[in-house]
């Protein structure tokens, strides 16, 4: 494995500019995850040394893009690698004419409307504007989210504190979506435009350079090579 040892976000950011897709725990062997390559005893911490509150801070600083995106595993894409995997990853018709063609669910369609409507909208607050407050809704709201992010239709844009009537945090955070074209956008991130092949190629190309043979065997599955 790529031994990086990180202790601060900036340190962080380095590691992600130079191999592009870094997921939040392993997923891939011998592949830097952003759990094996920071410090257990800073995980849920709170502290500005908690990878775990990174995770949604560098979306927000336009590092990278955040969301389950692979194998329904959370990782990040870093901006430079991101047109290339969404156009390997993603899809370059609409979500509703993937809807027409029985590749989307309702409530995938349905949510994407309302993160559209509502850029950066807190998940709580979307399940509820989607009508799927009630507990036999939740798992109708994840898999639509889930849908939605292994398209890379939506990415993460942050989270959010719960408050109460007085402003202050009471409870979890929670996670706030974009839309991936609004993220890109704001960002200053390219179009995936360029054709899948090539695309493949240089996606290819990159994790070559520096992946073991045995990686490069899961890196072909999860990009499609």
């Amino acid at each position: 494995m790529l031994d990086y040892k990180v202790r601060t976000y900036e340190e962080a950011i380095e590691v992600i500019k130079e191999i592009g897709f870094l997921p939040l725990t392993q997923l891939v062997p011998n592949y830097p995850s952003l759990d094996s390559i920071t410090s257990k005893e800073h995980w849920h911490t709170g502290s500005e040394l908690d990878p775990w509150l990174w995770r949604a801070i560098f979306p927000g600083d336009g590092v990278a893009a955040y969301g389950k995106f692979v194998k329904k595993k959370s990782v990040l894409i870093s901006s430079e690698l991101l047109p290339l995997t969404r156009s390997t990853l993603g899809s370059p018709r609409s979500v509703n004419e993937r809807y027409q063609d029985g590749l989307m669910s309702r409530e995938a369609v349905e949510l994407y409307t309302l993160i559209s409507e509502n850029e950066g909208i807190d998940t709580r607050v979307l399940r509820v504007q989607a009508g799927m407050k009630d507990k036999d809704m939740k798992k109708p709201f994840d898999n639509g989210l889930l849908e939605l992010q292994g398209f890379m239709d939506i990415v993460v844009s942050g989270t959010k504190a719960k408050t109460n009537e007085a402003g202050e945090k009471n409870g979890w955070s929670s996670t706030s979506f974009e839309t991936m074209d609004y993220w890109a956008e704001k960002n200053k991130i390219g179009k995936a435009t360029i054709k899948v092949d090539k695309a493949k190629m240089k996606l290819k190309d990159h994790f070559t350079s520096f992946c073991s043979p045995e990686t490069m065997k899961a890196i072909y599955k999860i990009f499609k090579f």
